[in-house]
């Protein structure tokens, strides 16, 4: 791998990026990171890349979230992301994963259109109660779209939302089950062979990047107005879903 001028051009701004979506707006669109990266880099490299420097923004912006996450959904959501993992280590060499993108894709995108007309008065449906068997299932999506591709960030957002909690508690539990996903998968990636010299190497030159970006992140969720951030993770989730169907069917 050549790590020209080129290359920073697009990792800086993809790690960027990525960092301040997961260290303050719900992880919801952290996996672009991973996908900018992918259209000019292979991406298996992409993947190895990205995984270190997500695992130190865990660690960077765990601390000011400490305690404040909704520990029944992160349990569960954790649980079920264990088996959602080992589907995607067993399924990763052998299965096409765009049918799971586009899937995914398509339930951001109805989630959205159901918040948008919640809010015109045009549904009447309340939130939803917290669910372990409906946490469990997100927890096995959010597994298996996050080894395959870093994107276990909307299955979540969707779980979490959809109760109606408040940003802090979301955002921190966002941080925390990532956290525990992103340690759970480094294993597997180590047996199958995305990490490489290379790769680790990258991710140290970047790392610097990953702290400002996880930085900037958790500043800009403490001073963003709880309406306007909730608008941004929709946005996002908007683009994520969009990005995800798009990669499903091209």
């Amino acid at each position: 791998m050549t790590f020209d001028l080129f290359f920073f051009a697009i990792a800086v701004p993809a790690v960027l990026f990525a960092a301040v979506s997961k260290a303050g707006f719900g992880s919801g669109a952290a996996f672009a990171g991973a996908a900018i990266l992918a259209v000019a880099l292979p991406p298996g490299f992409a993947l190895g890349m990205m995984l270190p420097l997500l695992m130190l923004v865990d660690v960077a912006s765990l601390g000011a979230y400490r305690g404040q996450w909704h520990k029944p959904s992160a349990l569960w959501l954790i649980a079920g992301a264990v088996p959602g993992i080992a589907l995607g280590a067993w399924l990763y060499v052998v299965v096409e994963p765009d049918v799971f993108r586009l899937f995914l894709g398509l339930m951001c995108i109805l989630f959205v259109a159901y918040q948008y007309a919640q809010k015109q008065g045009w549904l009447k449906a309340g939130h939803s109660a917290f669910s372990r068997a409906w946490g469990a299932i997100a927890g096995v999506v959010a597994g298996f779209t996050s080894f395959v591709s870093h994107a276990g960030g909307p299955p979540v957002a969707v779980f979490l939302l959809n109760q109606g909690m408040g940003k802090t508690t979301f955002q921190a539990t966002t941080v925390i089950v990532f956290w525990a996903i992103n340690l759970l998968k480094a294993v597997p990636y180590a047996f199958i062979g995305i990490f490489t010299a290379d790769s680790l190497l990258a991710s140290l030159m970047l790392a610097p990047v990953a702290l400002i970006g996880a930085w900037i992140g958790v500043r800009a969720h403490h001073w963003m107005p709880e309406k306007l951030f909730f608008g941004l993770t929709y946005v996002l989730l908007t683009l994520t879903g969009l990005r995800l169907i798009w990669d499903g069917i091209s």
